[in-house]
């Protein structure tokens, strides 16, 4: 693993334990961050994977399209669309006043950033 893909790494585990432990705090958790920080620990796994393979990662925040581009250079990565639709809309959508995450919201969230993360990990370490 290269410096830069090992610097996305860090980053996306960094997004990870903060989505954690927001989603763990027993006193004001913030769920609407725990929704920001699981779609970015995805995010930025992806794009992790495609520099590990030689692609340069489009600017953006699109997992569908981060989704389309790892399809095509690891042609067995398979993903539920509906899940990267999820972290989607709950990262952008409770960023803003009009709508906040409630617990059980956070928890889909970093559940599916979890199976998400073990699969790029894995992916990332030649094993998928």
């Amino acid at each position: 693993m290269n410096e830069i893909v090992r610097e996305w790494v860090k980053k996306a585990e960094a997004d990870y334990s903060t989505a954690s432990r927001e989603c763990r705090a027993r006193q004001n958790p913030n769920f609407d961050a725990v929704c920001f920080h699981a779609q970015q620990c995805v995010e930025k796994l992806m794009k992790a994977a495609l520099i590990s393979s030689g692609v340069v990662p489009p600017k953006t925040h699109d997992l569908e399209e981060l989704s389309r581009l790892l399809k095509q250079t690891h042609t067995r990565w398979e993903v539920e669309l509906i899940d990267l639709r999820y972290l989607a809309r709950a990262s952008v959508a409770f960023r803003y006043p009009g709508e906040s995450a409630d617990k059980k919201e956070a928890k889909e969230a970093l559940a599916i950033c979890s199976r998400l993360r073990d699969r790029l990990t894995l992916l990332l370490a030649g094993l998928a």
